[in-house]
């Protein structure tokens, strides 16, 4: 056990070598980092929010919007469905939470009535509730009246899809910022929690998040006025939009949009050519680019408006077919609103809108303060333990000392390397992990006092405790690892940042309290070339 081949302290060697390395930039300014050379590691650990502090934004989500899109389907879906079988019905609408559907004609209520009924499907079972549901509740009454209502998991069920798309539209829309390791997660049946540690603009940040983005391509009527529509008559399937500019312009616009936001697959900022103004350039896919060019050429010098978030950001005039599936939205952009339209066009729409319900700006002071907080409870408790293990066990002690100091090397250097996020909770990890290190090579002293008390040799007291404590050290470390790796898969946020410093913790103070202190104790005995020695402890 005291014996070790070359090429193993060797890969010890640069194992320890490398942590110092790559904890190291954590102790250099920026200034001097930029310094060194290209190939010298620069990574350090991000901190988290409540360390050098950011945005804090919790979202709510309308669920009602959510609800009212649902209902506008099945009313859609049942239109066509009537249709289709020639039934004739009156009546079609919408109310709070189900659609309401009138026929006709009584003999044809039981046909509407089976037909409708197809548009049942039965949601997905889970492992603890069994086989799924239905998402729809079709019911007649004696007037010929039939209500379609969707149930209770299914509307739960398209919450959480809505809920999911939100989190995912945010995340992309946030690291589209160029900020590290976002906290954005799921809190209760509506609301959403971002925070975003760094991020020194949070009211760009809540312009990015909050704007819905749906973007959606329409044409404009030919000959009637919003004026005239709202004296008269308005054409059938077409609805009044006002203008995003803030003045009172509006457009009269066919409610079936050419082509939709889904089907964009780019957006950037750029200039126009001709007027050198910012503008933001679009393209479609395939199926977006053959429809988009099958209408454009179908109705050149007619105009059409590009519509977000229902408000007219532009209204050109269809001057050739557009065939290549790419164009541009211009409308009085700055550089900055051209960047921000150009984020929230790649990043997708959101599925319902979010409406700010707390907000929390940490500054750099608090954060600074968390920092020297936590860094005076590290350097305390490693002073404290490294004086315990010095009075208990002499000379070892100061091998343990040695290795506690890589330790603590090694978990920095791998954090960095993962450019994982630290925070307070993180730092609590760290420093429980150092009293954890120590008590892998108290386990390992105690063993050698035991051996040498029943008369062995030191060489062979110590090769018998490193090799008797191993076990115990192994046993007591894996259910640690595995507390610490359920806090990480069920946790999130702070509750993940203890679990990676411990998971990192257990693994660096097995290999530095076990193996590291074996090596330096071989070294030791192999210069005093005795094996009949007093083990010092």
């Amino acid at each position: 056990m005291l014996h070790f081949p070359q090429w193993k302290i060797i890969l010890i060697s640069l194992t320890c070598l490398a942590g110092v390395i790559f904890a190291s930039p954590n102790l250099m300014s920026t200034k001097s980092l930029e310094n060194l050379p290209t190939w010298v590691p620069h990574k350090r650990v991000h901190l988290g929010l409540d360390l050098q502090g950011g945005s804090h934004l919790l979202l709510k989500m309308s669920i009602d919007e959510i609800l009212k899109e649902t209902l506008e389907a099945i009313r859609d879906d049942v239109r066509q469905r009537l249709r289709k079988e020639r039934i004739g019905y009156t009546g079609l609408r919408s109310t709070q939470s189900s659609v309401l559907v009138r026929i006709r004609k009584a003999e044809d209520t039981e046909r509407a009535y089976k037909e409708l009924r197809k548009m049942i499907q039965q949601l997905p079972g889970s492992v603890f509730t069994g086989a799924g549901s239905a998402d729809l509740s079709v019911s007649k009454d004696e007037s010929d009246a039939i209500t379609i209502s969707p149930t209770e998991p299914a509307i739960t069920e398209r919450i959480n899809s809505a809920m999911g798309a939100a989190i995912e539209t945010i995340r992309r829309r946030v690291d589209e910022l160029g900020t590290t390791e976002p906290n954005i997660q799921r809190q209760g049946r509506d609301r959403i929690l971002v925070q975003v540690p760094g991020f020194d603009d949070p009211q760009k940040l809540k312009d990015i998040i909050g704007r819905t983005a749906k973007l959606s391509f329409h044409l404009v009527h030919p000959t009637v006025t919003p004026t005239d529509a709202k004296q008269s008559v308005r054409p059938p399937g077409y609805d009044i939009y006002a203008s995003s500019d803030g003045f009172s312009q509006e457009y009269l616009l066919k409610k079936r949009a050419i082509v939709s936001g889904e089907d964009l697959v780019d957006s950037q900022p750029s200039f126009d050519q001709r007027t050198n103004e910012p503008v933001v350039t679009f393209r479609f896919n395939t199926s977006g680019a053959r429809r988009f060019g099958k209408v454009t050429q179908a109705n050149i010098g007619r105009p059409f408006a590009i519509v977000l978030d229902n408000k007219v950001i532009s209204a050109p005039v269809i001057r050739d077919a557009i065939l290549g599936g790419s164009g541009q939205i211009s409308g009085s952009f700055t550089v900055e609103s051209a960047n921000n339209l150009s984020i929230l066009l790649r990043s997708g729409a959101l599925p319902a809108t979010l409406t700010i319900v707390e907000e929390r700006t940490v500054g750099a002071s608090l954060g600074a303060d968390s920092v020297r907080a936590g860094a005076y409870a590290a350097l305390i408790g490693l002073i404290a333990v490294i004086v315990f293990i010095l009075i208990a066990y002499g000379q070892f002690g100061i091998f343990a000392t040695a290795a506690l100091v890589l330790n603590l090397c090694l978990i920095i250097g791998t954090l960095s390397l993962l450019q994982a996020t630290l925070t307070l909770p993180g730092i609590a990890g760290i420093v429980l992990t150092i009293g954890m290190a120590v008590d892998a090579n108290v386990l390992i002293f105690e063993r050698i006092r035991e051996e040498l008390r029943i008369g062995k040799s030191s060489i062979n007291a110590i090769d018998s405790g490193y090799t008797r404590a191993l076990g115990t050290i192994l046993d007591a470390n894996i259910t640690t690892f595995i507390a610490a790796f359920i806090l990480f898969w069920l946790g999130s946020g702070p509750v993940r940042g203890f679990a990676v410093t411990l998971s990192i913790g257990i693994l660096t103070s097995v290999f530095t309290a076990f193996t590291v202190t074996r090596v330096m104790i071989a070294w030791w005995l192999k210069g005093k070339r005795r094996t009949d020695i007093e083990v010092p402890i």
